[in-house]
């Protein structure tokens, strides 16, 4: 039974003989999935929504729908969605407007448990998690492997770096470095986040460099552009493993609009 007969699906979609769509779905016109995803029932794809392979999406989450913006005006925005992702019970995402790129993304491999939101124009990595009614407004950045702890929010235009994670109920009004842990309201920094750097395999003398550079960015009592400039300088001595890790954090603070949580 891969479509069910209740289900409502616009002639114009385009799905892949695999797909699997539950009872009472609906799918809209401009939509396209490929192979291997599954729609569970009650569950909505709407908008300009491109699905990659293997998705999983619950009953009553809204993948694509209309952005939460008053400026909206019924233009032709779009959500493309990667591979292997898994979207839980009414988690909600929907697509970008024409005051940024008209885009959002959610890349591949990320789990968003259930009645978790993605705000227009938002950008997800590859592998983070989004716990229980975590919300990003709009135009959030999550790097990679990020982790979001249930009812933790994210304010429009903040960039989580990749490898971070922000305990339960942070509210995130800056942006957070790459493989730093924060928390609370605001959120402030509590640390590297070394469990997650030792389940992801990193190595310890890398390890060890991004404790040097959380020192001089937290601890050392530098101004914010010092710091800036002594892990540019930590970079220059790193070792060929650590240095692409060090150049993330660089490349994250010097592009750090709204500032960075201290």
């Amino acid at each position: 039974m891969p479509i069910h007969a209740t289900a409502l699906i616009d002639p114009k979609a385009k799905l892949d003989s695999s797909v699997e769509i539950g009872p009472f779905a609906i799918i809209g016109p401009h939509v396209q999935i490929d192979s291997g995803t599954v729609i569970g029932p009650y569950a909505s794809v709407l908008g300009h929504t491109t699905m990659g392979k293997n998705n999983r999406v619950f009953q009553h989450a809204v993948i694509g729908g209309p952005p939460q913006d008053k400026k909206y005006a019924g233009e032709p925005t779009t959500l493309q969605i990667g591979d292997g992702n898994t979207f839980r019970e009414c988690v909600t995402i929907s697509t970008g407007t024409i005051q940024d790129k008209g885009i959002t993304r959610v890349g591949n491999d990320n789990w968003l448990m259930a009645y978790s939101h993605v705000g227009h124009d938002c950008q997800v990595g590859n592998h983070t998690v989004l716990a229980n009614s975590v919300a990003l407004a709009g135009h959030v950045v999550l790097g990679d492997y990020v982790i979001l702890g249930g009812l933790a929010a994210v304010h429009q235009f903040v960039r989580v770096g990749a490898y971070a994670m922000a305990g339960g109920g942070s509210i995130i009004l800056q942006d957070v470095p790459p493989f730093v842990l924060c928390q609370g309201y605001p959120a402030t920094p509590r640390g590297l986040n070394i469990e997650g750097l030792k389940r992801r395999g990193f190595a310890s003398q890398t390890v060890v460099q991004l404790k040097q550079a959380y020192k001089l960015l937290y601890r050392d009592g530098l101004s914010f552009e010092a710091a800036k400039q002594a892990i540019e300088r930590l970079r220059a001595e790193a070792d060929t493993e650590s240095e692409p890790y060090i150049a993330l954090l660089c490349a994250h603070l010097a592009e750090a609009s709204r500032g960075v949580i201290r």
